[in-house]
């Protein structure tokens, strides 16, 4: 997909919600008319015609067909958590050259062998990747070494060249890339932890391991305070027991944090725990602006488990590509993104994180860096960000996907008024949108975010909308055909034929499940769903479409043709 996605990128991308709908008392007829399409004489729709090129002609034109649609799911996997969208797809550049990773304890998977690999070992990571993907390009390298670390310990590493094994992607419902598995004794489950060599360790060693580690030793307590970003410890009475099963169970739910636990008052003097504290006590560590939190709850799992997921995030988290998963999987679905340059970062960064901490475990804060042209720039374009002033969004990342923009200068005051009227829905909506065309003359209507009302909206036409992407193979070979329809139904007065590009703009009322979606919004009735077009991507079928779903009915007539004079009655006429 596009990446919806994704959508996230994309998507962030969301699926379209396709209602049931009432059409007018018209639709009756309409589609009484319809019964006879099939013996209408449409070829003439189909005929050449020499005006219907495209801007876009030098495009290659990919092969396409109906089975070619789901590759749209595949152009991009967006999981940047669905809003860093960069319109990876095959169809882009130069034909890809892969890198040279040393994945060699990376087993190679195929339809033969798959089967065998999965049934004969305990535990089998399994991804399933393109070869032109960037995220599974960045993957590689993290992947192979993670391999290598765990192949000691009974735990094998696989790969799946998706574009090669189709009937395996599909077994396994493979939607984007990478996809990743973790088989246990053949059943599987995917894998939702970051897309680095420290993160897939963890988290496998955690599934296969007994959950939480004991720590002995001053040495062993200074060694795993180095090494590790984000770390729990649990102070116990005793290294068994009910506690300890606790804490264990709670630290399977946590993925990406290591848990441990100590018996030694001076490892819990170290970890800035009071030696003399009623034990069972708890601390997380992390290497950031706040360092320490202490657990104050029952010592139980579900509350041990609450009170990680709402601590391990930074007051302000830095977007990257290795912590978007940790983003968009919290239970917190409510965002303020804060977008800079690297100038301003170092002056607004602490009033950002100063307001952070009025809304610690309802609002997370997120810093993007907007000359980070890997990850940053995506994101900015996803959101429409332009310039260079430091810019807040409000962004709910529920199924909506709705944004908000800060009206103001980045102050602590401007941040808390802002995030109070986002947790009680009392912002406006933004959209993006490209300027409204000057002139709309053309055959196929542009529609824009601020023109989509007056277009798309109007109560009195009935309305066909290609949502696309500029970067999109399947767009680009779908044009040739839309503005052929286009020209064959100029003449429809209550028809509008029109096209919005994607990427720049939006509306909540067309959302986009890929690139192209093509919505069909009936005359008389804008109140309800559009309705998703599924028809053959021809003239002939594209038209039988409209055709039968149309509240104001149409039919076009065959043009009337000249005969053609004989040859044989001109050589008379000469005689």
């Amino acid at each position: 997909m596009l990446s919806r996605r994704r959508v996230v990128f994309v998507s962030l991308t969301t699926l379209l919600l396709i209602s049931f709908f009432s059409l007018p008392s018209s639709c009756k007829a309409v589609q009484n008319d319809d019964d006879d399409d099939d013996d209408e004489d449409l070829s003439f729709l189909e005929e050449a015609d020499g005006d219907s090129s495209t801007s876009h002609d030098h495009y290659p034109d990919p092969a396409h067909s109906d089975d070619d649609d789901d590759e749209a799911e595949y152009d991009d996997d967006d999981d940047f958590g669905d809003f860093s969208g960069n319109g990876e797809s095959e169809d882009d550049g130069e034909a890809y050259k892969q890198p040279v990773v040393d994945d060699k304890d990376v087993v190679v998977l195929k339809e033969r062998n798959f089967s065998d690999v999965v049934e004969d070992n305990q535990f089998v990571m399994v991804e399933f990747y393109a070869p032109w993907c960037g995220h599974c390009q960045a993957l590689a390298p993290e992947y192979a070494a993670a391999a290598t670390e765990l192949r000691s310990e009974n735990v094998v590493l696989a790969k799946v060249d998706a574009t090669e094994e189709n009937e395996l992607a599909h077994e396994y419902d493979v939607q984007g890339f990478p996809t990743v598995y973790f088989f246990i004794d053949g059943v599987h489950k995917p894998y939702t932890g970051q897309r680095t060599k420290d993160a897939i360790v963890t988290w496998i060693r955690k599934k296969i391991g007994p959950g939480i580690y004991n720590i002995t030793t001053l040495d062993d307590a200074e060694s795993k305070l180095t090494s590790e970003n984000k770390i729990v410890l649990g102070f116990l009475s005793s290294l068994v027991g009910p506690e300890s099963e606790e804490l264990a169970a709670a630290s399977r739910l946590e993925d990406d944090v290591n848990f441990y636990q100590t018996v030694n008052p001076d490892v819990a003097k170290l970890f800035h725990i009071d030696p003399n504290v009623k034990r069972p006590a708890l601390v997380l560590l992390k290497k950031e602006e706040e360092k320490l939190n202490y657990f104050d709850g029952e010592f139980v799992k579900s509350k041990i488990a609450d009170f990680v997921s709402l601590n391990k995030i930074p007051l302000v988290t830095t977007f990257t590509r290795e912590n978007a998963p940790s983003i968009f999987e919290s239970s917190i679905k409510k965002q303020l993104l804060l977008f800079t340059t690297l100038n301003d970062s170092e002056k607004v960064i602490p009033v950002f994180q100063e307001a952070a901490k009025l809304f610690k475990g309802k609002l997370i804060f997120v810093h993007v860096e907007m000359d980070n042209e890997d990850v940053g720039k995506p994101v900015a374009d996803y959101f429409g960000i332009t310039g260079n002033a430091p810019q807040v969004i409000a962004y709910s990342a529920n199924d909506d996907g709705k944004k908000f923009l800060l009206d103001g200068e980045v102050t602590t005051d401007n941040i808390k008024a802002f995030g109070d009227n986002f947790l009680e829905d009392k912002l406006k909506p933004s959209y993006k949108s490209d300027p409204v065309p000057e002139t709309n003359d053309g055959d196929v209507k542009i529609v824009v975010g601020d023109n989509f009302d007056e277009i798309v909206l109007d109560e009195s036409k009935d309305v066909l909308l290609e949502i696309y992407a500029p970067w999109c193979g399947h767009c680009q070979a779908l044009e040739p055909t839309y503005n052929k329809l286009a020209k064959q139904l100029r003449s429809i007065e209550s028809l509008v034929i029109a096209k919005m590009d994607g990427t720049t703009n939006e509306h909540p009322r067309a959302k986009a499940d890929g690139f192209p979606t093509i919505l069909f919004f009936p005359a008389g009735n804008k109140t309800s769903e559009p309705i998703s077009v599924d028809a053959d991507r021809t003239v002939v079928a594209l038209y039988k479409f409209l055709r039968k779903h149309a509240s104001i009915p149409f039919k076009l007539e065959k043009p009337t043709s000249t005969p053609k004079p004989d040859p044989k009655e001109n050589q008379k006429d000469e005689l």
